[in-house]
């Protein structure tokens, strides 16, 4: 009895063909999730531009109304920390409150619809952070680069570059 030719070889995939496969699979994801990682970074980094650039809109509308940038006239030192509570208080939640003629100057910087997820914390103590979660940093007065004032993030690192070494940082200076 003859076997039939054509059925004689049972071709199929050898172990390394698959790995090989597999190998270029595997290459192909890594450059695919790198590269969303490289997007979610700039889209971050975007994001804290135009959050600080609806910041400064804000701090010269405040200066336009009351003759002066909010905070003391060294407000921040050097470094700038701690003066996101403040500025909320400044460019919103006083306006909020009403209780001494103040006006809402950003009113994205309320919680209650808060998009962005840019305010941290609630009532009088929220603060403003970068998309992070890392404080706004604001200064004015001597410590300050600007002649009016600096603002300014951290960025992805955390890092204060108030030297100008950090790269990452998103400043309005």
């Amino acid at each position: 009895m003859k076997l039939n030719p054509k059925f004689k070889y049972h071709r199929g995939f050898t172990l390394a063909e698959l790995m090989i496969v597999i190998a270029i699979i595997i290459i192909l994801a890594g450059i695919v999730i790198g590269s969303m990682q490289f997007v979610k970074t700039r889209q971050k980094n975007n994001q804290a531009e135009i959050q600080i650039k609806l910041l400064e809109n804000a701090i010269q509308q405040y200066h336009t109304d009351n003759g002066e940038y909010p905070g003391d006239s060294d407000a921040g030192g050097t470094t700038g920390t701690g003066q996101s509570n403040m500025l909320y208080r400044a460019l919103f939640y006083d306006g909020y409150l009403a209780d001494n003629n103040s006006l809402i100057y950003l009113s994205e910087l309320d919680p209650a619809t808060d998009v962005q997820k840019w305010i941290e914390g609630s009532g009088a103590s929220a603060t403003i952070v970068d998309p992070w979660g890392v404080e706004y940093h604001y200064r004015r007065g001597s410590g300050a680069l600007n002649p009016d004032y600096d603002l300014w993030s951290t960025g992805s690192d955390g890092a204060d570059g108030t030297t100008g070494n950090d790269k990452d940082d998103i400043k309005n200076f």
